[in-house]
């Protein structure tokens, strides 16, 4: 694969770059996390591209606005371009008066029908009406004109006349901004393009899939729709406009829905444009099916562990403090509150216990503030403590049994980085945690369990878990060894790059006889 000279200077921020860009063999399309929050996702693509130095990579990263964060990776050297694509700045302009165009009822029905429904098909329709529009009216104005007040008015009859057209029309105005910022975007030019969700990120993929003609590749680490499901479910800024009483089916849609059913619909579109579905385990399969992904396109890479990074991790001395630890991010997916209400029923059975958040706290400060506030609550200041952001290898070597307690995991990398320092896990049953916790159906020879699984949000199976293990030395020494070895037999980081190797090489061997070595350009859009 050609390598091109880099656009960003890795040792520099990422910053946009107006000048023609190099073709990549990959465009990576992220949404929320690379390269300004550590860890997760971000770890992963930064392992992914260091990790393939011959494949040369741009980069597309969508945030909602402009983000005062920091970067916490440099790019690497085989990174050819770096891009934000901003979803909530599309409306922000002066309303403009504008005469209407022809085609906005045609644009309100493709609007409808791919936000209700998705697919290709429905998405080259609205690009051929957004991209008609523009002879007419620039899309920046046309949202925020008379224009867009037909357009809305005309979705709102097809699809939630039932509920509030005040709150539609926000909704719209948010869904749509987004989607109108992801349409009219710059296309950086690649032969492939690799997004890791679906989602806004999977709508980009889709559409350079429909625009290029060339490959598009997901990665899904978990099911980006669930996670969407569960946070509109929790969120209280979504209005319950209309009355379903106890009904378990009531065609009319309210605003919770109308969010749910258009990340649906971008799903859908994405697994449809992309020629290969990949996810970290079989289970995350079912729920990619049932959106439309087909056997042919579905594969399992699982995620990989550099096992030398580890290895020089001891166990911690006789005397050390009985200690737990949940390594990930304060915000409510993790439900950080769990953790700490179940470091409140053991602190009275195991005696000088220290319970360990090992994370960024500024992601979600009120989150943040609220388990602060649990821990005063419960009088837990001499036992809890928030580290932020650290090395966990400087901590690994204090932490007699690893954490977690998500609503929503795929394959947890904590749990991979545990087992490779042989360290037991206590988890949630979410994503693949069992799988790799108590191995698959199919181990052979069985490795035994390395750790015990939960239900969610059930703080006091956590703690009787976690204490189970923390007062019995030899079952927390069998089950670390055991997570150790299945570690090491089934997810090393070797493994993983050869798969990603292969798969890139297909791919871009594909556009090349496509288009010729050199010959693509992208719709500038």
């Amino acid at each position: 694969m050609q390598r091109a000279a880099p656009r960003v200077h890795p040792d520099s921020a990422p910053a946009h770059d107006d000048e023609a860009a190099a073709i990549s063999d990959v465009c990576i399309i992220v949404e929320g996390c690379y390269p300004y929050v550590a860890g997760g996702v971000s770890a992963w693509i930064d392992w992914l591209i260091r990790t393939q130095p011959e494949t040369s990579f741009s980069i597309v990263t969508l945030w909602p606005r402009p983000t005062d964060q920091s970067p916490r990776y440099q790019l690497p050297a085989n990174v050819v371009s770096f891009d934000h694509l901003y979803l909530q700045d599309f409306g922000a302009r002066p309303v403009i008066r504008h005469r209407m165009p022809p085609n906005a009822d045609a644009f309100a029905d493709a609007l409808s029908d791919f936000m209700t429904i998705g697919g290709a098909g429905s998405l080259s329709a609205v690009m051929a009406e957004f991209h008609a529009l523009r002879g007419t009216v620039a899309p920046q104005v046309m949202f925020n004109s008379p224009v867009a007040w037909t357009i809305v008015r005309r979705m709102y009859d097809r699809t939630m006349p039932y509920s509030s057209f005040l709150d539609f029309f926000w909704a719209w105005r948010a869904l749509l901004g987004g989607l109108f910022a992801t349409l009219e975007f710059k296309l950086p030019p690649a032969r492939v393009y690799h997004t890791i969700s679906t989602g806004y990120a999977g709508v980009l993929a889709a559409r350079a899939a429909i625009e290029t003609g060339r490959p598009a590749l997901l990665t899904e680490h978990g099911i980006y729709t669930n996670e969407r499901r569960i946070e509109l479910l929790m969120a209280d800024w979504v209005a319950d406009t209309v009355d379903k009483g106890h009904a378990l089916r009531d065609p009319r849609l309210d605003l919770r829905d109308l969010w749910i059913q258009a990340f649906e619909a971008y799903a859908r579109t994405c697994y449809e444009c992309c020629q290969d579905v990949v996810t970290l385990y079989k289970d995350n399969q079912r729920a990619q099916r049932m959106m439309g992904a087909t056997d042919t396109q579905l594969s399992v890479i699982a995620n990989g562990i550099d096992l030398a990074r580890f290895a020089g991790v001891k166990a911690p001395g006789a005397d050390a403090a009985p200690t737990m630890a949940l390594i990930g991010r304060v915000v409510p997916i993790k439900d950080v509150k769990s953790f700490i209400t179940a470091a409140g029923l053991l602190a009275a059975k195991v005696p000088g216990l220290r319970a360990l958040v090992l994370g960024p706290t500024d992601e979600d400060k009120a989150y943040f503030a609220e388990c602060e506030a649990l821990v005063r609550d419960l009088g837990l200041e001499g036992v809890v403590t928030f580290t932020g952001p650290v090395n966990i290898l400087d901590f690994m070597p204090q932490i007699h049994v690893c954490v977690l307690t998500s609503l929503s995991e795929s394959q947890p990398l904590v749990i991979l980085e545990a087992g490779a320092a042989g360290i037991p896990f206590v988890a949630t049953n979410v994503g693949s945690c069992r799988e790799i916790i108590e191995g698959r159906a199919d181990e052979s020879p069985p490795m035994g369990p390395g750790g015990i699984v939960t239900d969610l949000v059930a703080p006091d199976q956590i703690a009787a878990a976690v204490g189970a293990l923390l007062l019995d030395p030899a079952r927390r020494r069998s089950c670390g060894e055991a997570l150790r070895r299945r570690v090491a037999e089934t997810y090393t980081s070797e493994q993983a790059v050869t798969a990603y190797r292969a798969l890139y090489g297909r791919l871009v061997a594909t556009a090349t006889q496509l288009s010729g070595e050199g010959a693509l350009t992208a719709n500038p859009g």
